[in-house]
């Protein structure tokens, strides 16, 4: 064991063992050494030596004792090993499914435009994207095999969102959105990109730029996303493309940003990103006002698959949600919220026995014997007056 003092406390100890941390505790002077040392878990050495620690000293201690600290996942036991089966995870009243990722990669041929719209999507989903830069000639989604690679690419990097890019002298600044489901291929969605703008392009303040994570709108402008196949197929893609994870609760000061479509014509939509600038409007809720930070670019829709109905029906399927508890005599109301019941014995007010000094009943006492008083004094005079008339 080492010795006691300043320099044996500074010795280095492997932290491999609770031995090692009890050495490493006990070298410090004035520490109490129980008889069953060696049985005691490593938590309840720290806590014995925190009253006779330095700041610097406790958390020495504390790092040296947070390596030996077991599992704190709920699925680990003291031991290290999972008291729950597989049936169990899946079966949680409380499932958590991670958010969805996106895979961009390009084909085997591309142009210098089809490279900087892939970076500027990238930069966009920055924080929920793969980005793969070498070329893949095996890749043709639309067609039966071509498949294949995207689909282990999406499985490798567990990504259910994915751009293709490629270009060709019949598709020129080709773009494939889609959708995986079960890491198969669910739906596809070709564009062409024209007229495209990079974020450098434009003019703003800096200070304006969206934040990166932080939650979009959406502005669907033109009747073809609700009349049009392909543009309500397009649309679909797109909120999947650029949501992000999907929140319960949103806190107003990270929506900084908005995806403005606009529906051209019937396979033509104009596509931009905007930051949003609050401004003074005299009330509480300040002026918003888009400025146009990029990317920009005109999409023309060339193909779209959808998928059949079994495996859209299969996709669509959710958990079903356990009932909840029923609670007595509480309901619920759509327009008065929740309504209690409380129930109230009969009190049998008549026949409880009121102490004798209730206000109630010195009053009655006093007004029955004013009246009494009074009613005597009236018989009193008449009396008189009778004799005297006598």
């Amino acid at each position: 064991m080492a010795r006691r003092g300043r320099r044996a406390y500074h010795k280095e100890i492997s932290p491999s063992s609770n031995q090692h941390l009890q050495v490493l505790l006990f070298s410090i002077p004035h520490f109490p050494r129980p008889h069953a040392a060696l049985t005691l878990a490593p938590h309840s050495l720290v806590s014995l030596a925190l009253p006779h620690l330095t700041e610097a000293r406790r958390r020495l201690v504390d790092s040296h004792a947070s390596r030996l600290r077991p599992p704190a996942h709920p699925l680990f036991t003291s031991s290290g090993l999972s008291r729950f089966t597989d049936r169990d995870i899946l079966t949680s009243s409380h499932p958590v499914e991670n958010g969805k990722k996106t895979l961009i990669l390009q084909g085997i041929k591309t142009s210098s435009v089809l490279n900087a719209v892939l970076t500027q999507i990238y930069h966009l989903k920055r924080d929920s994207a793969v980005r793969y830069t070498r070329k893949n000639e095996n890749i043709r989604p639309f067609e039966s095999g071509g498949e294949t690679s995207l689909e282990f690419f999406s499985l490798k990097t567990d990504c259910s969102l994915f751009v293709f890019g490629s270009h060709s002298k019949k598709r020129p600044d080709n773009l494939i959105m889609g959708r995986t489901y079960d890491h198969h291929i669910y739906d596809l969605v070709e564009v062409g990109v024209e007229n495209f703008k990079t974020t450098e392009s434009f003019t703003y303040d800096r200070k304006l730029a969206p934040k990166v994570g932080s939650k979009p709108f959406f502005a669907f402008i033109g009747e073809g996303f609700e009349s049009v196949e392909e543009l309500k197929h397009l649309k679909e893609v797109l909120l999947d493309l650029f949501r992000g994870e999907v929140v319960e609760n949103l806190n107003l000061a990270g929506l900084d940003r908005a995806y403005i479509c606009t529906a051209v014509s019937s396979n033509r939509v104009y596509f931009t990103h905007c930051a949003l600038r609050l401004k003074k409007s005299g009330t509480i809720v300040p002026r918003m006002e888009l400025v146009e930070v990029g990317p920009s670019m005109d999409l023309v829709v060339r193909r779209h698959r959808l998928p059949n109905d079994d495996l859209r029906k299969e996709a669509m399927r959710t958990a079903r949600e356990q009932p909840k508890k029923k609670v007595k005599n509480v309901s619920e109301d759509a327009v008065q919220g929740k309504i209690g019941k409380i129930y109230i014995p009969d009190q049998q007010v008549g026949d409880m026995a009121l102490p004798n000094k209730a206000k109630g009943v010195k009053r009655e006492r006093r007004e029955a014997k004013n009246k009494k008083g009074a009613n005597e004094h009236i018989s009193k005079k008449l009396k008189e007056d009778s004799n005297n008339s006598g």
